[in-house]
């Protein structure tokens, strides 16, 4: 069983199922998968901070079970979390959605297991999820790549919080969450999540580069981050291209190594779109 975290609200559900078809197809064992998907509604803020959706749910859960019956679609609502721990503080403006905060709550949740890999919505596997899962971090926290950027403008050792293979174990022995919580709840920090847990980190084992590529795409990329990025034509600018976005995936990255997973998600969209218009 491979077990992955995934956070967000009702829009994420495109990044939800491009990533998994990625890891269906990428991955060569038919081993079954745990999809735990964080969720809450916090539209008071904004208001498409809504849920992810029992019909998202239950149409996942139809695609994972195709491959193998054993694999399954977990929801949780975390939202009396949310306003316990994180209501009014001073990072509830997060840089990107205050659903970047909830993956801090893993340690609270019972049936989470002792190890977890969480993932953006904005990924994408290029080779077998194996490669990664199955990384010894026994004596570790965590185990994640370099930020592309941060490694040269931060720390070498600075970590991108995207991609994170957690020992849950070890997490709630060493207390990692409830001290990135804290951080969250008392000090604005400028990637929020991401820096709160870099700051409470005891031990981390750091992966190459292949298993966070968060600028190019070679042979040997493990996992594909489309995360924000820098481009320099025909003028300096930045860009913020999701795996979904399927002719700029064609037009500016040039990769068609994902056609086939492109394709499935699409006809997959179209059939949830429809089931949506019968219902």
């Amino acid at each position: 069983m491979i077990d992955i975290l995934f956070c967000g609200n009702v829009g994420v559900f495109d990044g939800v199922l491009t990533c998994v078809l990625s890891i269906m197809k990428r991955t060569k064992s038919n081993e079954p998968l745990t999809l735990h998907i964080f969720t809450m509604d916090v539209s008071h803020l904004d208001p498409k901070y809504t849920p992810v959706t029992d019909e998202q749910i239950s149409f996942l859960q139809d695609v994972v079970q195709k491959k193998n019956p054993e694999s399954r679609v977990r929801k949780y609502d975390v939202t009396d979390y949310y306003m316990d721990y994180f209501s009014g503080c001073p990072n509830e403006g997060a840089y990107c959605s205050p659903y970047t905060l909830i993956r801090l709550f893993a340690d609270l949740i019972d049936d989470i297991p002792d190890k977890l890999l969480y993932l953006d919505t904005d990924i994408m596997f290029n080779r077998d999820a194996r490669l990664l899962w199955l990384i010894d971090i026994d004596d570790y926290e965590y185990a994640a790549a370099n930020d592309h950027y941060g490694k040269y403008l931060i720390n070498p050792r600075y970590i991108n919080a995207g991609v994170i293979l957690f020992n849950m174990k070890k997490c709630r022995e060493t207390g990692l969450f409830g001290k990135a919580r804290e951080w969250i709840q008392k000090k604005k920090l400028t990637f929020a999540d991401q820096s709160a847990l870099i700051r409470s980190t005891t031990k981390k084992k750091l992966l190459p580069q292949k298993y966070n590529d968060q600028k190019f795409l070679h042979k040997h990329t493990v996992v594909r981050h489309f995360s924000k990025r820098l481009f320099w034509l025909p003028y300096p600018h930045t860009d913020n291209i999701k795996q979904y976005h399927v002719e700029k995936v064609h037009s500016v990255f040039r990769y068609h190594q994902f056609d086939d997973i492109l394709n499935e998600y699409l006809r997959l969209k179209e059939e949830f779109n429809t089931r949506g218009r019968e219902i």
